[in-house]
């Protein structure tokens, strides 16, 4: 490692930036759901952050977007052993109205177990999903068992189910829902749709193993209000190279509203802004850095799409996304040209001080990002973080700036900025064209 590699990877090490973002972003400003004043708060923040910390082009690109907002939620077995349950809609339920309803509740120990269900079996019923997410360092049980969340209420509703509830897709055991996205298919109607917290949910599983039918009232007055207006930020670290295309690094700013959103993605936007600052502080750089801070990335992407959309002339060479919470990184992936092979070694040796591993596995991108990078075939890079304790938090209350640890995100600081330095003064190809 050079001197001048020591150097950064000390200053990086001991950074205060990206905590500093973090603290202040979801103090000053909170939760921040897109398509609502909450989130129009988060850009004009982020507009004033960025110039404040002396990045270049800092810009806002406004757009539209349909917007659902949260109503009154509440749920209580009435029948055999009356209580209260604890839940929260999912983003895009339908509404019970005011005075909610009621109905006998159809189990189903898993998803497959509800696509298997007849075709209007469910009418006038409240289908219950529930699974058994477990914790892992990459989060891939995300994939198995988020479609509960993602496509199983649109299944209940073809069944003819009257709502649907589901575990929560979290690994924590605190009695607080995990909200999230939910889609209906075309031409399916929407229903209530909501999320258990897990010992909620799994007590429901034993007053439903009991052997007695099981009713349910179900109270979610969530409303759709329309098109409404979100945005991206960004801005740049100016190259001296304008042929080379840029590097484009991602976060996103909106949140849920059910906690301030420091770990999804407050922390992203720390990291990656920390990352940049210090490397313009070493000098010239050859490539373009581009800070990236979508908008409305948990209700559908909408930033990312509009970003590619308004942004498929730009020249771009590869994409970045830090979208993962505040673990240390652990792990980094590559889905470069096979001539970058000498440059992903040396990310790989740079990265090895801070217990990073270069895996064989190819790297996907992230939401933000991903895009931009089928519209432009670009190079990515993913440093994974430490995910085992990722989903105990993920999308609930618990969301909040204590859960951060500070030596964590230095570490990312780290890892970010000695790649994108060797990214930045790279003039060999990167993208996958």
């Amino acid at each position: 490692m050079s001197y001048a590699q020591d150097a950064l990877l000390e200053t990086a090490s001991n950074d205060t930036i990206a905590y500093d973002i973090t603290e202040d972003l979801t103090t000053e400003v909170g939760p921040r759901q897109a398509g609502t004043e909450a989130e129009a708060r988060g850009r004009a923040w982020a507009l004033k952050r960025l110039k404040a910390e002396g990045f270049d082009n800092v810009t806002l690109e406004e757009f539209q977007m349909p917007t659902w907002v949260r109503g009154d939620e509440s749920a209580r077995i009435l029948s055999p052993f009356p209580q209260n349950l604890t839940l929260t809609a999912l983003g895009n339920s339908a509404s019970t109205g005011e005075a909610g309803l009621e109905g006998e509740v159809v189990y189903f120990h898993t998803l497959d177990d509800l696509r298997a269900a007849p075709d209007g079996s469910l009418t006038g019923k409240i289908a219950f999903v529930s699974h058994n997410q477990i914790p892992t360092q990459d989060g891939s049980s995300y994939g198995s068992f988020g479609p509960a969340r993602f496509v199983g209420p649109s299944i209940a509703s073809q069944k003819g189910a009257a709502a649907i509830v589901i575990r929560s897709a979290g690994t924590d055991y605190h009695r607080n829902p995990h909200t999230g996205n939910t889609n209906f298919t075309d031409g399916v109607n929407a229903i209530p749709a909501a999320a258990l917290s897990i010992p909620d949910a799994e007590n429901l599983q034993r007053i439903i193993k009991r052997g007695k039918p099981v009713r349910m009232k179900l109270k979610l007055t969530p409303k759709n209000i329309g098109m409404q207006t979100s945005g991206n930020v960004y801005a740049d670290v100016v190259g001296s190279n304008p042929d080379l295309g840029m590097i484009i690094i991602a976060c996103h700013l909106d949140s849920w509203d059910l906690g301030t959103g420091a770990i999804d993605d407050a922390v992203g936007c720390g990291i990656i802004t920390a990352a940049a600052k210090h490397l313009k502080k070493t000098g010239k750089l050859k490539r373009t850095i581009r800070l990236f801070w979508a908008g409305a990335e948990e209700v559908g992407i909408w930033g990312g799409k509009d970003y590619a959309e308004k942004h498929a002339g730009t020249n771009h060479a590869l994409a970045m996304e830090s979208d993962f919470g505040a673990g240390a990184v652990w792990r980094v992936d590559f889905a470069l040209p096979a001539s970058a092979k000498p440059l992903q070694d040396r990310i790989a040796r740079a990265l090895h001080p801070l217990g990073i591993v270069a895996s064989s596995l190819p790297a996907g991108g992230g939401a933000d990002i991903g895009p931009i990078i089928r519209a432009q075939n670009l190079g990515i890079i993913d440093l994974q973080q430490d995910g085992l304790k990722y989903f105990d938090l993920h999308h609930t209350p618990d969301d909040t700036l204590d859960k951060i640890d500070k030596a964590d995100v230095q570490q990312n600081v780290a890892a970010w900025a000695l790649t994108l330095r060797e990214l930045a003064n790279y003039e060999g190809k990167l993208d996958n064209k």
